[in-house]
């Protein structure tokens, strides 16, 4: 098997899924961000927007914190430091999975 193709068979599974990369792409790039927010950026039905939160959170990869702004539900989701590192070690798999792939090319 070609290197290229086993640096891809060790990505995080729970991150290559690609709505799940989508999010947690996003919470790295802030501080957190509301249901709202993740849920018109990535263009995701509530229920679908909520069945990938909660694999996250499960995973220890987000923190989901549930609050009222006045009598409105408020949930505010961010990357916890476990999150950023998956995210991070993710990244420089797909980046390595890349430059193997142009090192196996003929």
């Amino acid at each position: 098997m070609p290197n290229s193709l086993r640096s891809l068979a060790e990505v995080d599974r729970l991150l290559h899924e690609p709505s799940r990369a989508m999010i947690v792409a996003i919470l790295a790039a802030v501080e957190n961000a509301d249901f709202v927010f993740l849920q018109r950026e990535t263009g995701l039905s509530k229920g679908n927007l909520s069945t990938h939160l909660s694999k996250l959170e499960q995973a220890g990869y987000i923190l989901i914190e549930k609050s009222f702004r006045g009598k409105i539900p408020m949930t505010l989701c961010s990357l916890t430091v476990e999150g950023r590192s998956a995210f991070d070690n993710y990244r420089k798999q797909l980046l390595r999975f890349v430059e193997q792939t142009r090192q196996d090319q003929p």
